[in-house]
């Protein structure tokens, strides 16, 4: 029967094909053993990480990667629904939840970077003297300070909302505007209204030379930003490409996948730190 799921599932590899990387050695009919399909945050594209990564994947593999960048709660939604077969996001709490409801199998850690709050040289809310990341925004609330949010549930926005929560502070007025938006297109919208918002480091990297913003507050232990990849339970979904999700976490976190990402970077800054050996892992199955 040809149901709506049937139908998002080709949805989603028309859309898919692009944004995506192919191998030309690989034929339509074997779309479903050599087709992988990923739902990651917009940082891992937005950075150029993937477009660096994924070609030396297929060419060592033989898999091609059809990937669906938007925010890390609709990766994981989409998870959830059977339409990808693996996520990459950056929302540990959400991605626990996502496995402990048996939607995952096993979360691999890969890699990690911070957030950083961005904003005009002329740092109308003093941030730079902050003590703390909640400091900062309590500063940029009571100044009315423009700031623009992500405002599209993604592991940035998640992570934002969690440090105003710990400020106390209800962000709303003229003064905060919610983009709903990708971090590079939130940078840019930033950028252009002389306001503050908050980025993970790599896009920054990848797109500070086309901004006027400026990295104003750094360093606070509560703006990590680890990277995990979860294969989707093949016990909900019978037609998850499971041998092509496993061969990809596999990859990325090897010795391979791992010192490309260390290699990866932008005008001698790296964008990302690898981290599979580090602890973080979070299991709900035996696999």
């Amino acid at each position: 029967m040809f149901t709506i799921r049937v139908f998002n599932k080709i949805l989603i590899v028309l859309i898919a094909m692009s944004v995506s990387w192919f191998s030309s050695s690989h034929a339509a009919s074997n779309i479903d053993n050599n087709i992988i399909r990923l739902a990651t945050t917009t940082s891992t594209e937005n950075s150029g990480l993937l477009r660096y990564l994924l070609p030396q994947f297929t060419e060592q593999t033989g898999y091609t990667v059809h990937v669906i960048a938007v925010g890390t709660g609709k990766a994981l939604r989409m998870g959830q629904d059977g339409d990808v077969d693996v996520v990459l996001v950056h929302a540990p709490t959400a991605e626990a939840k996502f496995i402990n409801a048996k939607y995952g199998v096993k979360r691999y850690q890969v890699m990690y970077n911070d957030f950083v709050i961005l904003g005009p040289d002329n740092d109308p809310a003093a941030i730079k003297k902050a003590a703390s990341a909640t400091d900062a925004l309590k500063r940029i609330a009571t100044t009315n300070a423009k700031f623009v949010s992500r405002g599209d549930d993604s592991g940035t926005h998640k992570k934002e909302l969690s440090l105003w929560q710990a400020s106390k502070i209800s962000p709303v007025g003229q003064w905060y505007r919610e983009a709903g938006q990708g971090m590079g297109k939130v940078i840019q919208i930033a950028s252009e209204m002389n306001a503050y918002t908050i980025a993970d480091r790599g896009t920054w990297l990848a797109y500070k030379d086309k901004s006027s913003l400026h990295v104003l507050f750094e360093g606070d232990s509560v703006l990590h930003n680890p990277y995990g990849i979860i294969a989707v339970n093949p016990q909900r979904y019978a037609d998850l490409n499971v041998t092509g999700a496993k061969v990809l976490i596999k990859w990325l976190t090897s010795q391979t996948g791992q010192a490309l990402i260390g290699d990866f970077s932008i005008a001698g800054f790296r964008l990302f730190t690898p981290a599979a050996n580090s602890t973080g892992a979070v299991t709900h199955l035996n696999n």
